[in-house]
């Protein structure tokens, strides 16, 4: 084994890491009897040489070895290995040609030359479909369905497999290896298609019939069953007519070192959220069935919310986790399962109650139908206000958390006492955006800390929450604490400090007028040649305005400020001359310069600042709708603009919006903390701007 590997000149060879001279070390590990070596070193070939799955020079090297690795009957584990060359071999390029001076095409003929070199090699895994170890049978299904040039042989492999084995997840795993061939093998996808759905008849299987489902759903929607959803909950009954299995987690559970490597940590995350569940695959299946049912809403949310009356809570833990996903990315009416989720607060068993607590506070406003099941846990288990890390400040409890992001006064007593901890939470300022008035008390205690902070090098952490809480409240009698911190920031982070202060003061407006002198000094020691940023330059103005309303005082600044390099300088000059509305006129050709510009949250500033100094959307609209229409992202900003300067031809757009299930920050793969609260924010300024009187032509 490993013939020819020293012939390979490895050190001129290169991974994520630089030189690939250690991976023959790693190639040679994998063949280890030391199970603990053979994890480390596949957990370092995804470390280094397939890196957030790329695929370099030392990868393409390693394929042969790997695949010599995987015919060999005395290599231990080798399924991991066989996933390993499964990742390594199925990235699919676009159909078009990249240019060979593309800085990208290096990347793209890697990849190219990837698959070819594992599809080239795929039929050892052919012997692997009944092999004695499980780990393998589990792997090869989906390596042959990706990898093997011969899809139809495999897909006749495959359903030859399923009768004869009796692993029931690796029967799952055939079966989502045909779903597979069916979406990357249009000419096959009938053949497919109709052993699938012979699939959903098959007797006494429950678990087999789901997954035929959730492949249908993968890769034919169109060939589901009219009844799916009540056929997938009459399954779920089915499996889990067993008694349900007591959580394991009701008895201590004795501790032990975390695994070393990034693998053994993912292994020993999942053994401990399967532990004590009968059927943990289910959690798979049905994610599956959800991405396929796609954009139908309201069948996934029935099939949820029977996942949530489930007495097995597993699958309601799965139903906690599924429904924060469909409620990321489509709008639909959620009110009956989101106070599903808020009765899972109340179950003993922690891992669904702190799941439940978790997905509600990603819905802010939409939470409402689970407050009072929110506001009962928090009073029940005041421990839980604040969490602590082993590193790091504390931070709210997902409950407080999420009670006070769905706007509800009951948070404020709460948020009251942690304030008085010692050291409050780190977070907490961050939650009073959502309270609106009811937060008022709090002020006083906020003031206070505030007050009492070191001016020193944490300042910036200790601080930004506490001044973002008196910029929420608009707490103008804080003006003093306030300057205290302007004035004696240190110089570490001392723009970001300067910023959060200047914010603060922008909202507390006139109010705020004993801060005018420092304010203009500020502005004289921040000007071009200071050293300072431009964007503090901008927002040192844009305070200075709205406290004291002098034009005069601050349109040089901002004008100057237009002209700078600086994206983020540009950005601030042109949302602070937005503020000025008329009395920032002079600055029109300049902004109108922007419009122009290659960054395009900086033409949408502009566009914006433009339209409300002159009060005339001629050269600004065109730039705004084609921002709408191609960076969903502008839109809350864009609409926001429209609820006060309407015009004609919006109303489309806005109607559009409105009607779309797909949230307009949906993306695949990932999300924000914030999504589903901006999207719901797009919508209500979407209203509110259709109902301004139309302006006359």
């Amino acid at each position: 084994m490993f013939g020819g590997i020293h012939e390979v000149d490895w050190a001129a060879l290169g991974h994520a890491y630089g030189p690939a001279d250690d991976v023959p070390q790693m190639l040679y590990a994998l063949a280890s009897a030391d199970p603990d070596d053979r994890e480390t070193a596949l957990d370092s070939m995804y470390g280094a040489v397939h890196h957030q799955g790329d695929v370099y020079d030392s990868t393409l090297a390693c394929i042969p070895f790997l695949l010599e690795l995987v015919a060999n009957p005395a290599v231990q584990d080798r399924g991991g290995i066989v996933e390993l060359l499964t990742s390594i071999g199925s990235i699919d390029l676009d159909d078009d040609e990249l240019d060979p001076e593309d800085e990208e095409f290096e990347y793209a003929a890697n990849y190219a030359m990837a698959a070819s070199a594992v599809t080239a090699g795929a039929d050892v895994f052919l012997a692997l479909l009944d092999a004695e170890d499980r780990g393998l049978r589990l792997a090869a299904p989906l390596a042959l369905a990706t990898l093997h040039s011969d899809p139809g042989l495999v897909l006749t492999l495959l359903r030859e497999r399923l009768g004869a084995e009796p692993d029931e997840e690796v029967r799952f795993a055939c079966v989502e290896a045909g779903g597979r061939i069916a979406l990357r093998h249009g000419r096959l996808a009938p053949e497919v298609v109709e052993w699938l759905l012979g699939l959903t008849r098959a007797p006494s299987a429950p678990g087999l019939r789901l997954a035929a489902l959730a492949q249908l759903a993968r890769c034919a929607p169109d060939a589901l069953p009219a009844d799916v959803v009540p056929g997938v909950t009459a399954l779920l009954r089915e499996l889990r007519a067993e008694p349900v299995t007591a959580s394991p987690l009701a008895e201590p559970v004795p501790e032990r070192p975390p695994a070393p490597t990034l693998l053994g940590r993912l292994r020993e995350a999942h053994e401990a959220d399967t532990v004590g569940r009968g059927t943990p695959w289910t959690a798979d299946l049905l994610r599956t069935l959800h991405s396929g049912l796609g954009d139908r809403v309201d069948d996934r949310i029935a099939l949820l919310v029977d996942q949530l009356c489930s007495p097995d809570w597993g699958q309601r833990i799965d139903a906690v986790r599924m429904s924060s996903g469909l409620l990321r990315t489509w709008r639909g009416a959620y009110s009956e399962l989101v106070g599903l989720i808020g009765e899972q607060l109340a179950d003993p068993e922690k891992r669904l109650a702190d799941a439940a607590a978790d997905t509600l506070g990603e819905l802010f406003c939409l939470a409402a139908p689970a407050a009072d099941a929110l506001a009962d846990r928090v009073a029940a288990d005041p421990d839980a206000w604040v969490r602590h890390w082993q590193s790091g400040p504390p931070s709210l409890g997902a409950a407080v958390s999420a009670l006070a992001r769905a706007g509800d006064r009951r948070a404020v007593p709460v948020l009251a006492r942690t304030l008085d901890l010692p050291e409050p939470p780190h977070d907490l300022g961050y939650a009073l955006d959502h309270l609106g008035a009811a937060a008022a008390p709090l002020a006083p205690a906020l003031r206070r800390r505030l007050g009492e902070i070191e001016l020193d090098e944490r300042l910036f952490d200790r601080a930004g929450p506490l001044l973002y809480g008196l910029t929420a409240l608009r707490a103008a009698e804080a003006a003093p604490e306030v300057l205290r911190v302007l004035r004696g920031a240190p110089d570490y982070r001392r723009e970001w400090v300067a910023e959060s202060a200047l914010r603060a003061l922008t909202a507390f407006g006139p109010a705020a007028a004993d801060a005018i002198p420092d304010l203009r000094a500020l502005l004289r020691s921040v000007g071009v040649g200071s050293g300072f940023s431009a964007s503090l330059a901008a927002r040192t103005a844009g305070a200075l305005w709205a406290v004291e309303g002098d034009a005069g005082a601050v349109l040089p600044v901002l004008c100057s400020a237009l002209s700078e390099a600086d994206p983020a300088g540009r950005r601030s000059a042109a949302t602070a001359l937005g503020a000025l509305g008329p009395a920032g006129e002079k600055a029109a050709p300049a902004l109108r310069e922007l419009l122009g510009a290659g960054e395009p949250w900086t033409r949408v500033d502009a566009a914006i600042a433009l339209w409300r100094v002159t009060r005339d959307p001629g050269r600004a609209w065109p730039v705004l709708l084609s921002s709408w229409e191609q960076l969903p992202t502008t839109r809350a900003a864009i609409a926001q603009c429209l609820t006060e300067l309407p015009v004609e031809g919006a109303e489309r757009i806005l109607r559009e919006e409105l009607h779309s299930v797909r949230r307009h920050n949906a993306i695949d793969g990932g999300y924000g903390s914030h999504d589903i609260f901006t999207d719901e924010k797009l919508l209500a300024l979407c209203r509110r701007a259709l109902t301004r009187e139309r302006p006359r032509a």
